[in-house]
């Protein structure tokens, strides 16, 4: 079924940010998607106040449209979601990957020591992505599959990463890859497989926060020490 004209703007406009063309913090102006594209001004419109109210766009008073810019409590915020859907979904997913599917996942864990190894962390980046996305992909719920894909583009976005913030966490998150595969392997109990996952996940929460809890430490006691 072809398209509607909103629908058409809302995939031009989320396809631009998830792939990088709208950056955080650039204008869309209404009268040059009409000029570029070809479509009037009110689909526009209806795709931008779907995107506000989807989080990806924010309307700022006297500037129009705006991509959002995010910070580290959106990180957060979007790590402690993700860690809920992603651990359902891992968990329904579990029964339904074959061998095939974990010796896939294997596979990317050792590249993803490997890419640690050459200090290439966009590479590590994105092996976690497929990682993850590999143990939720037989979930059998298309909606859920779309809601984690969404929140991890959210936080590509968002361009923070808890693995160059946290020292020693990325190791650890290789670790923790194995084991979430033995658990699956062994065809652990589902809410096993669900807490496992969504721990893992909100590991990465806790060691941002304590690695950002002692810089500030440190750059209080050098503030204290210059006084």
């Amino acid at each position: 079924m072809a398209l509607s004209k909103a629908d058409q703007s809302y995939e031009i406009l989320r396809k631009g940010i998830m792939e990088g063309a709208y950056a955080p913090g650039h204008r869309l102006v209404i009268d040059q998607l009409v000029r570029e594209h070809g479509i009037s001004s009110v689909p526009w419109r209806e795709s931008l106040r779907r995107l506000e109210a989807e989080g990806w766009v924010e309307i700022v008073r006297n500037a129009g449209a705006v991509v959002r810019t995010f910070d580290t409590g959106s990180w957060e915020r979007t790590m402690q979601l993700l860690a809920r859907l992603e651990g359902y979904a891992t968990a329904l997913s579990a029964t339904r990957l074959s061998e095939e599917d974990l010796d896939r996942a294997r596979t990317l864990n050792r590249q993803m020591a490997e890419a640690l190894s050459t200090f290439d962390p966009a590479l590590f980046g994105r092996l976690n992505r497929q990682f993850h996305l590999l143990l939720c992909s037989q979930c059998g719920d298309d909606r859920l599959s779309g809601l984690v894909e969404a929140e991890w583009t959210r936080l590509e976005l968002i361009r923070r990463s808890a693995f160059w913030y946290a020292p020693g966490r990325a190791m650890a998150a290789v670790a923790e890859h194995d084991g979430l595969i033995d658990l699956i392997a062994g065809g652990a109990d589902p809410d096993v497989i669900e807490t496992a996952a969504r721990r893992h996940e909100l590991n990465s929460v806790t060691a941002v926060a304590q690695h950002e809890a002692r810089l500030a430490a440190e750059a209080a006691d050098e503030a204290r020490s210059a006084g």
